[in-house]
């Protein structure tokens, strides 16, 4: 399995992929210690000769960062110390450190945090070459515009069938993001599948606020959308793609019990009983593995009438500006970095999807479906529209003020809708109200 597949089962525990850290969540500070954890871990001290970069991914999961580090001391004579801390503590870690002006000079990480994020190199200059393509969509960046991160690669939402049923119902379905279909026409088609083979659900969905942002935001919707006071609200066509999602949950189009009880759709689609699996990108290595009594296949996201996904970072790059010549070396080093050539190495050896456009990268998958997967999605994410950055630069407002939605109400609240204990719209209203209470309003 890839890096992707790995890191995944490790950060969620469920469906054996990678799922990323939204854009900008909130970094916890927990009570550890500040430990050496693989040894030096400050930057402080370094010059234009020597960095440190401190990554956290499952030991031997890190091959395309030991690669770039190499290459880099060879072509540049610099010596990046490539510091691989656990997960568990990490954001605890890079808190203390920066309590303790310890911050390496360069770290892929998972969420920003208030405690440092004035610390960071402005990545601008990067973020803005134009041969290097990448998404504007998202950065994560301040009021005044300055780029605090740039994403290490990007994550989003994806449609998985069932080939081998969609086959023997003699139903067709899109292969291209330019020629894609609606929602109405993908249930439709999948319903039909479901009757003509006699499968138990016509699809399956992620009990996650991000799938179903993904999905409203194709049928025209903000979702839960933030006013220029701060202050949230939903719009109509939100209010309709809701009431929809939550019609299908009628035990024949969805099951209920996956938003209702948590049960886990991962598996209902991969016992070969489902028609169609709404989740993610991350979802591929795993497939590639773990599916083999059926043909499976990524298909394009319907647009209804929007091409658009909820898109995240699997990683943040940052750099720290720690002293005048190591702040210098790890810009240098992190333009570097993001040079197609180096950069299509990196997505190639940790089995990336780019946040950069234009690259043709060349992946490890023996399968033919992942393969064609990730072609797929990296054809489709430079078509998404700006709103599909949406909560990720939300989120980076949120932190920098030191606001954090600590417990999403999506999934409760859309439960009870689902099991009929209260109508959609009221559901969004409840959503709203939990939405403005934690991360509403100004400063």
């Amino acid at each position: 399995m890839t890096s992707v597949g790995v890191r995944r089962s490790r950060r969620l525990g469920r469906g054996g992929i990678r799922r990323v850290v939204p854009l900008a969540a909130v970094a916890t500070a927990g009570a550890l210690l500040l430990t050496a954890c693989g040894g030096s871990g400050s930057g402080s001290g370094g010059n234009s000769k020597s960095l440190t970069f401190w990554i956290s991914t499952v030991p031997g999961q890190d091959a395309g960062w030991k690669k770039l580090v190499a290459q880099y001391k060879k072509e540049a004579g610099v010596d990046v110390k490539l510091v691989n801390i656990p997960y568990d503590g990490y954001t605890t870690k890079l808190h203390n450190s920066a309590q303790a002006n310890a911050l390496p000079d360069v770290a892929a990480v998972p969420a920003l945090d208030p405690i440092w994020s004035n610390k960071l190199i402005d990545l601008s200059s990067i973020a803005g070459n134009k041969s290097y393509n990448i998404n504007a969509n998202f950065l994560a960046k301040d009021s005044s515009g300055k780029v605090l991160a740039i994403p290490s690669d990007v994550t989003a939402s994806g449609l998985f069938i069932n080939k081998t049923l969609f086959k023997k119902a003699g139903v067709s379905f899109p292969t291209s993001p330019s020629k894609t279909w609606t929602w109405t026409d993908f249930i439709a088609a999948a319903n039909k599948v479901r009757e003509k083979t006699g499968a138990k659900y016509s699809l399956t969905f992620d009990q996650s606020p991000s799938r179903l942002r993904a999905m409203v935001y194709e049928m025209g919707g903000k979702y839960v959308h933030a006013d220029s006071s701060g202050k949230f609200s939903v719009d109509d066509a939100t209010k309709k793609a809701v009431k929809t999602f939550v019609g299908w949950n009628d035990d024949k189009t969805m099951p209920k019990s996956v938003w209702t009880s948590g049960a886990d759709p991962s598996a209902m689609f991969q016992s070969g009983d489902v028609v169609a699996y709404w989740s993610g990108v991350w979802q591929v290595a795993a497939f590639s593995e773990s599916i083999k009594k059926f043909d499976w296949a990524s298909v394009p996201t319907p647009a209804q009438p929007v091409q658009a996904s909820d898109v995240n970072a699997g990683g943040l790059m940052v750099g720290f500006n720690n002293n005048g010549a190591a702040a210098t070396a790890a810009k240098k080093f992190m333009t570097w970095v993001y040079d197609p050539k180096q950069y299509t190495e990196l997505v190639e050896s940790s089995g990336f999807l780019p946040v950069e456009s234009g690259l043709t990268p060349n992946y490890p998958f023996k399968s033919e479906a992942a393969q064609s997967a990730f072609k797929l999605y990296n054809e489709e994410i430079p078509l998404y529209a700006p709103i599909s950055g949406y909560f990720n630069g939300a989120q980076t407002e949120w932190v920098l003020k030191g606001k954090s939605i600590t417990t999403d109400p999506t999934k409760t609240e859309l439960g009870k809708a689902v099991n009929g204990q209260q109508s959609s719209d009221k559901a969004l209203e409840n959503i709203v109200a939990g939405y403005n209470q934690q991360v509403g309003g100004g400063s």
